[in-house]
């Protein structure tokens, strides 16, 4: 049951995250962690003067599934701002929770259905988007 986690596609995401490196200057950062398997996920943002995301760079240690969310986050954070990335994590959330049928507008975030039945795994996936959503929350202050 748990091969069906880890699919060729959450793998390839999940090797995309080598390139995701951290930001020199950036105006926020915040750090989440995984109380059930010790996932890490930084993420550290700039955002322009709308308080939409103009640079977002990250360091982790997850899983291939926090790596995958992590690398469908990055792909798609630019141009968002906070309350945009909190939309998207709470949509994602319902959804691994079995209280949404879907996973929200996101882009590829269906990937994780398989999860839905493994709730243990569920924080790692949220992390990138917890981390994101705060950030340029706090960026955009």
């Amino acid at each position: 049951m748990t091969s069906q986690l880890y699919t060729l596609e959450v793998l390839r995401l999940a090797t995309s995250t080598a390139d995701l490196r951290p930001l020199d200057q950036p105006q926020a950062s915040v750090e989440k962690r995984s109380p059930t398997c010790g996932s890490r996920v930084r993420v550290d943002v700039v955002v322009d003067e709308q308080g939409r995301i103009a640079d977002l760079g990250a360091q982790l240690q997850a899983c291939a599934l926090g790596q995958a969310s992590t690398a469908l986050m990055a792909a798609h954070a630019k141009g968002r701002s906070g309350p945009e990335i909190g939309a998207a994590r709470d949509a994602l959330r319902a959804y691994l929770a079995n209280t949404a049928e879907s996973p929200g507008e996101w882009p590829g975030l269906e990937i994780f259905a398989a999860a839905r039945s493994h709730p243990g795994r569920h924080a790692a996936i949220l992390l990138a988007f917890e981390a994101a959503a705060e950030a340029a929350t706090a960026a955009a202050r």
